[in-house]
């Protein structure tokens, strides 16, 4: 019987990131097709069926596809930058102790509120524009910098619109319990109880959000504090995520654990017990190379426990305006392999499938297998194992998504 298919890619290479295969999933003188947005068949072009004649092929020409990137933890959403922190933490000044002095978080709150949500969308549209052209297929963004239900609404509401206006995927996240807002300076139950009783019942009225996340640490929300979010957000059908274990232990990862959450993410700090916790929940350990790198961290996430456990880890920017403004996605390959000692399929699984994982999309995304939506990049390499290895020179040659050619000099 033959098939009909959108396109058919020939004469290709193909790293599927498949966790059924080994490593890099490779198969070698390979063909693709697309039908409907998906994957209908791939394997080797000496095994591809009948094919209905008149279908739209295009030769790779030996070139490798791959799975879409998946950006699975950023902040694109917010107004104003913090250059000027920057240079105080490089005259000596800690993270904490700037957010402790009302900078920080609180600072870039202040311009969130005073910006309209199309300067909002425009300020979103440019960042998320870069990692288009770097290869990222689908993106997390987080809300956070409002800290009151007006703004929080209005970050959310331009996180969604940015699918509207380009070929992304967005998952969208409420991150209203990342710091305490001057109205409630010294009252963080007064402010979770705004989080929970109002800001969350009114997100969700809305579909503003896929998961909840919290920033728990000794400057951001206890572990008590934490799980009402937690409980608030499981009552309204909505999966948890966690800042965690960044600047200390507090347990908040056995805690997400409890919860099943999506991921837990920094981790730097965490435990064996902590590991063991999210192995047994099946949570994805969230590497964010660019914040431990632009605040001169020296605990690293500990990468062999998570090997010895099986945690599937994922790799993300975290871009946001204070402790990891790199807009760059390809270069965590690389800042995980040199910083973290993660191999290169690691890391390339890392903003693939495990990202996929993380934001509890790995059946539709995050590999190349038939069924799975057409998400896929086509480069100009020799190896995957070269896209953690060289930084600043960009493969992407053509780029899908949901099966639909991606035209970047139309999108500006």
């Amino acid at each position: 019987m033959s098939q009909d298919a959108d396109l058919l890619l020939t004469r290709a290479n193909i790293a599927t990131l498949d966790p059924a295969m080994d490593g890099y999933g490779i198969i070698q003188e390979a063909a693709l097709l697309m039908r409907e947005g998906r994957i209908a068949w791939l394997g080797p072009q000496s095994e591809l069926p009948a094919i209905n004649p008149d279908v739209k092929t295009m030769d790779c020409q030996g070139q490798w596809l791959l799975p879409g990137y998946i950006d699975c933890h950023t902040h694109l959403v917010f107004a104003g930058n913090r250059a000027d922190e920057f240079e105080q933490r490089l005259q000596g000044v800690s993270y904490a102790d700037i957010a402790r002095r009302g900078g920080g978080i609180r600072r870039t709150m202040s311009a969130t509120r005073q910006a309209s949500e199309a300067e909002l969308l425009v300020l979103a549209l440019k960042r998320a524009k870069a990692l288009l052209e770097q290869g990222v297929t689908c993106v997390e963004i987080k809300s956070g910098y409002g800290l009151d239900l007006n703004t929080e609404l209005k970050m959310l509401r331009v996180a969604r619109q940015v699918q509207a206006h380009l070929p992304f995927t967005v998952r969208t996240t409420f991150l209203g319990a990342h710091a305490l807002p001057p109205e409630y300076h010294d009252n963080a139950d007064g402010y979770i109880d705004l989080v929970c009783n109002e800001m969350l019942p009114a997100i969700q009225a809305e579909q503003l959000a896929d998961a909840v996340d919290v920033f728990c640490e000794n400057i951001g929300f206890t572990l008590t504090q934490t799980r009402r979010v937690f409980e608030a957000a499981s009552q309204l059908g909505l999966p948890v995520k966690l800042h965690a274990e960044q600047l200390s232990n507090l347990g908040g990862s056995e805690l997400a654990a409890s919860f099943n959450a999506l991921s837990v993410d920094h981790i730097e700090f965490l435990d064996e017990a902590g590991i063991r916790a999210i192995a047994g929940s099946g949570t994805v350990a969230t590497l964010l190379p660019g914040a431990f790198y632009y605040l001169r961290e020296s605990q690293k996430p500990p990468i062999e426990l998570l090997r010895k456990h099986a945690v599937p880890m994922a790799l993300a920017t975290d871009f946001n305006p204070g402790s990891s403004p790199i807009c760059n996605l390809p270069l965590m390959l690389n800042m995980a392999c040199t910083l973290f000692a993660l191999t290169p399929v690691e890391a390339l699984k890392g903003v693939t499938i495990n990202a996929a994982r993380a934001l509890g999309l790995d059946d539709s995304l995050g590999s190349l297998s038939p069924g799975k939506q057409a998400d896929i990049l086509l480069l100009d390499i020799e190896h995957p194992n070269q896209l953690a290895y060289q930084v600043g020179i960009n493969p992407v040659q053509k780029r899908w998504h949901a099966g639909k050619y991606t035209n970047m000099s139309l999108l500006y």
